[in-house]
């Protein structure tokens, strides 16, 4: 695994993170002390993640729905409940 100084590491930071994505961890020294060690994060899967539109076809939404209960609500803002 890779030692990098500090300096080093902020220098060509955006090279070392896409070492790390593709699966190559380093490691960030201060003065020839190890310090952190930086790898790839794990993410989902595309199929694990949540998707719009996952109910199409089960679920059936009225024409009216923006303006159910419309009349309720205005009786109960014009203090006619």
């Amino acid at each position: 695994m890779e030692t990098v100084n500090i300096h080093e590491a902020k220098t060509h930071l955006s090279r070392l993170v896409d070492q790390a994505a593709r699966g190559e961890p380093f490691i960030i020294a201060k003065a020839g002390r190890p310090l952190v060690r930086v790898t790839a994060l794990d993410s989902p899967l595309p199929r694990e993640q949540r998707r719009l539109g996952f109910m199409a076809g089960h679920i059936q939404v009225p024409d009216d729905f923006d303006r159910m209960g419309a009349e309720v609500l205005q009786a109960d803002f014009e203090g006619e409940a």
